[in-house]
């Protein structure tokens, strides 16, 4: 145990250190963050000028005024009530996609001697990165630094108050700050614990968490630093000065790269770490010798029921307005899941003969994960097209790429997220463009939707942004196992495994015989 302290608190300390290293300049006194300069536009019966999709960066929004040096000081944006109470709501159902929903997820699906073991690690990491989230991540993802860290001007939440506002994607119009902490910090949360399904039934609870703690420092803090950091919709009032907003935006940002609510950021960066984990903790005892059955996918199909439910608040919410593009958000996440459900589940009975209930749990799963980065950019027939295709291309992801891959991917992590991430995020670029029914992206200096959308462009850019993040977090991961196995190793022994987590792990069982 002191040896787990030991690494953790060592972890920290070198967290803190390369942030600080990765600082390269001081954070203005009130930093903007907001949806991209490329960002995608509005739903076109919006009334306001610039609505736009991607998950924004907050930091205290401040509007310049732009009014000769004579006249009066533009007032300060002063947050709307009904879209403070829809991003509460949105964050408190996010939070319920990981607990309860994930953990009962993939609690069914393990067997009953493990059962007990998912939940509290699940548990346990969404309570882990819910403290580093306010210690350090909303600091080091949210505000200005370099195009791959932010800084740790906000370390502790320092100097955000009830009055201070984060920006949204409408010029002048704000949230407050401590709710986006919230709503931002329920994704981190969920991201992690995504990982915990790929290499579940033979990992050391210890090395859970000190693997979390290294994965989350430094492969979703600056990838969500990368993909969704900026200054701000207030920031673009003139070419010029665009220009220079732009250059103090997250890497992948200034590439132009669209992620409405999180499919590099969070499924694609978490199903590379959990392949690679399934690599190196290796194949649980008996794997493809004995049966590894769900117990329980009662609990599996009320999971994925929450998760569905939750993900409303994931991707409508990350409209961070009360407003038609949540609409479209909410819309498109709502058809896109049962078009996949449908897709997956009559699939499958075409192959195998049977529909399941583990297929249009999953089905619904991967249609959830597909559509996360289009949500509140494409149309809705372009989200049916994206639902569609997810259940099939995931139902092979699970099955002729896992064993093209050779892993023991106990939950399907990459087969799902990694699949369903990829696909969805390439097609963003193509359901994007308003030709297809999409927003398009919107020019926050003219204050329009941009003429001349190219889908070959924006799907080149949505594949550089794929592969950055593919490659960013397999190489953080790897690190990230190879130093916990050093430290205190990877994978209970086989006695342990044999008996099961519950019982031997924890001392207590989710069931009494």
């Amino acid at each position: 145990m002191r040896k787990i302290v030991t690494a953790l608190l060592t972890t920290l300390a070198v967290s803190f250190a390369g942030s600080a290293l990765a600082d390269d300049k001081e954070a203005p006194v009130a930093p903007a963050a907001a949806p991209a300069v490329a960002a995608p536009a509005a739903a076109a019966a919006e009334a306001k000028p610039a609505e736009a999709p991607v998950a924004a960066p907050a930091a205290e929004a401040k509007v310049e005024a732009a009014a000769a040096p004579a006249e009066a000081a533009a007032p300060a944006p002063v947050p709307n009530k009904g879209d403070n109470a829809w991003i509460i709501v949105a964050s408190a159902i996010v939070i319920m996609m990981s607990i309860p929903g994930l953990a009962l997820f993939y609690g069914g699906l393990v067997r009953a001697k493990n059962m007990l073991s998912v939940l509290l690690q699940v548990f346990t990491v969404f309570s882990l990165i819910t403290f580093l989230w306010v210690l350090y991540g909303y600091s080091v993802a949210f505000t200005e630094g370099n195009a791959f860290f932010g800084g740790l001007d906000k370390v502790l939440l320092k100097g955000i108050t009830p009055d201070s506002v984060a920006a949204t994607w409408t010029k002048g119009v704000v949230i407050s700050e401590f709710i986006y902490v919230i709503f931002q910090g329920a994704f981190a949360a969920i991201t992690v614990a995504l990982i915990l399904g790929a290499f579940a039934e033979r990992i050391k609870f210890s090395a859970v968490l000190l693997f979390s703690v290294l994965w989350f420092t430094f492969s979703y803090l600056p990838m969500a630093h990368m993909v969704w950091y900026w200054a701000g919709p207030d920031a673009y009032t003139s070419a010029e000065a665009a220009e220079a907003a732009n250059a103090t935006a997250g890497f992948l940002f200034q590439k132009g790269a669209l992620d409405f609510a999180g499919g590099t950021v969070v499924h694609i960066n978490a199903a590379v770490a959990g392949l690679v984990g399934a690599f190196m903790v290796g194949k649980r005892i008996g794997y493809g010798r004995e049966s590894f059955a769900p117990h329980s996918l009662t609990l599996t199909i009320v999971g994925a029921s929450l998760l569905w439910v939750g993900w409303f608040g994931f991707n409508a919410g990350s409209a961070l307005e009360a407003n038609g593009v949540a609409a479209l958000a909410m819309v498109n996440t709502w058809v896109a899941t049962a078009a996949a459900a449908l897709s997956w589940l009559f699939a499958e009975w075409i192959i195998k003969g049977k529909p399941s209930g583990l297929g249009a749990a999953s089905g619904a799963v991967a249609g959830l994960v597909a559509i996360t980065p289009a949500a509140g950019v494409v149309g809705v027939v372009g989200a049916i097209v994206i639902g569609l295709l997810a259940g099939v291309v995931c139902l092979w992801g699970v099955n002729g790429l896992k064993r093209l891959l050779g892993a023991d991917d106990s939950l399907d992590v990459f087969g799902v997220h990694g699949v369903g991430g990829i696909m969805g995020a390439i097609l963003t670029g193509v359901f994007a463009s308003p030709s297809l029914g999409g927003a398009g992206v919107w020019d926050y200096v003219a204050n329009k939707v941009a003429d001349g959308y190219s889908i070959s462009d924006q799907v080149i850019i949505q594949a550089t942004a794929v592969g950055v993040t593919i490659v960013w977090s397999a190489v953080v991961a790897f690190i990230a196992y190879k130093l916990v196995d050093m430290f205190i190793g990877l994978r209970v022994p086989e006695d342990e495994e044999r008996e099961g987590l519950d019982i031997t792990s924890h001392g207590e069982t989710a069931y009494h015989q």
